[in-house]
């Protein structure tokens, strides 16, 4: 199966939901991935309670990418 989104950045749900406000600021829409989460509503347990990655089209990669590393910093400082 062929995709056209690329994985960014995996991390803790309220970062991933603050990195998901600075993309759409920005004009992105990215996706969410969270793993323990469908497992949870399959009836699966999973150790990666919390853990999403964000993923967001080909198109709109390094843009993206920048506004990551520039949000990051910016709580770092």
């Amino acid at each position: 199966m062929e995709t056209h989104y690329n994985k960014i950045y995996t991390g803790n749900f309220l970062l991933v939901q603050l990195l998901v406000s600075e993309l759409e600021k920005v004009g992105i829409n990215p996706i969410i991935k969270d793993e323990a989460e469908s497992a949870r509503l399959a009836g699966f347990g999973t150790f990666s309670q919390g853990i999403q990655d964000l993923y967001v089209h080909d198109d709109n990669v390094d843009k993206a990418k920048a506004v990551i590393e520039t949000a990051i910093t910016e709580m770092q400082a």
